[in-house]
């Protein structure tokens, strides 16, 4: 553990240069909101999440969802960290062709889900942690928001709706800045924001935890608390937008602007003079990924389906939904590869 956190802050480091870097370079971009997820980027991606970086399709694999898309430069960060994308990847942001777009979307290999539109991460996850336990599978969700989409109504129908299931594999992480786009949050303008995002899960049957989300020692222990749950986890990370660099730290008014290509190297000094520690660090830190269990082949048989017997006789008068019905549950009996979707 010793050795894991300079790595990690490290890492974190790296990944905020980058974001600088990247949406500079582009001209446009969130380089502030990235800014503020850094550490918890770091610490998810490698260390709490179980997944293979090199079977990314493995359906055992730890899911992680960017709900606040903009802040895709961390993302991309990320993956580069793990040695999937390059340096000239991450400087072709926001080029038309490349697929390191301003918001993830499924062209980028390694994005989970298409975010852009503010409040549907949570719904996503929710919908995967509910696949888990229909597939038997251990895996855990983790989804990434920023504070001010909360305020989404659809991200309270998945608050709801995982408080019911008990899906204690759902983790959301509040990336809990202060600012929104253009104002505080009402949260922060109504007072403590982590305080009352706590009392609004709680309330909803949630299990909140509170931690400083640029402390990378407690993320770490918060990250472990929160596999050990029985009810959905919402980490409340308190952070700040920009952080790390002083020309934008805590600021209002940098929300969507990248740092101007006049003020990129002020901007990397202040980084390196805040995180002095991390980049002077060299020692060799062999990072291994926390691999799931390996994926196992399944064999569907769609040739020699053998169809059941109708429960009703040829002839008899029967409503069209209960014929239908009951032959799609006589046929999941015999079949493991039928998938029914049913508006109700």
């Amino acid at each position: 553990m010793n050795e894991l956190i300079p790595f990690l802050e490290k890492t974190a480091y790296e990944m905020r240069k980058w974001s600088v870097k990247m949406t500079t370079n582009a001209g446009s971009g969130h380089a502030t909101s990235a800014l503020s997820a850094a550490d918890i980027m770091a610490v998810l991606f490698l260390h709490t999440m179980r997944f293979d970086p090199d079977q990314y399709n493995n359906p055992n694999n730890d899911r992680f969802i960017l709900s606040k898309g903009h802040a895709a430069p961390i993302l991309y960060a990320a993956w580069h960290e793990l040695g999937k994308l390059t340096d000239q990847d991450l400087l072709s942001y926001r080029d038309f062709k490349s697929v390191v777009e301003g918001h993830p979307t499924l062209r980028f290999p390694y994005a989970e889900a298409a975010t852009g539109s503010l409040g549907i991460g949570l719904s996503i996850g929710l919908g995967e942690a509910l696949a888990a336990r229909q597939d038997n599978r251990d895996y855990y969700t983790f989804v990434l928001m920023g504070d001010s989409e909360v305020s989404e109504g659809s991200v309270w129908e998945a608050t709801q709706v995982a408080a019911y299931y008990k899906t204690s594999n759902l983790i959301g992480i509040i990336d809990c800045n202060r600012l929104g786009q253009s104002t505080p949050t009402m949260q922060a303008l109504e007072g403590d924001e982590a305080a009352r995002f706590h009392a609004m899960f709680e309330s909803f049957g949630w299990q909140p935890m509170v931690v400083d989300g640029h402390d990378v020692a407690a993320l770490i222990e918060v990250f472990d608390q929160a596999r050990t749950a029985t009810q959905p986890v919402m980490i409340i990370a308190k952070t700040k937008k920009g952080y790390g660099i002083d020309l934008v730290e805590d600021k209002d008014g940098f929300h969507g602007k990248p740092i101007t290509k006049d003020n990129q190297a002020k901007a990397l000094a202040q980084l390196k003079d805040r995180f002095k520690n991390a980049d002077s660090y060299a020692e060799s830190y062999h990072w291994k990924p926390n691999l799931p269990k390996p994926a196992q082949p399944v064999n569907v048989d769609l040739k020699n389906i053998i169809m059941p017997t109708p429960s009703y006789k040829k002839g008899e008068e029967l409503a069209t939904r209960k014929a239908f019905g009951q032959a799609l549950a006589q046929l999941g009996d015999v079949s493991d590869a039928v998938i029914s979707l049913d508006a109700e």
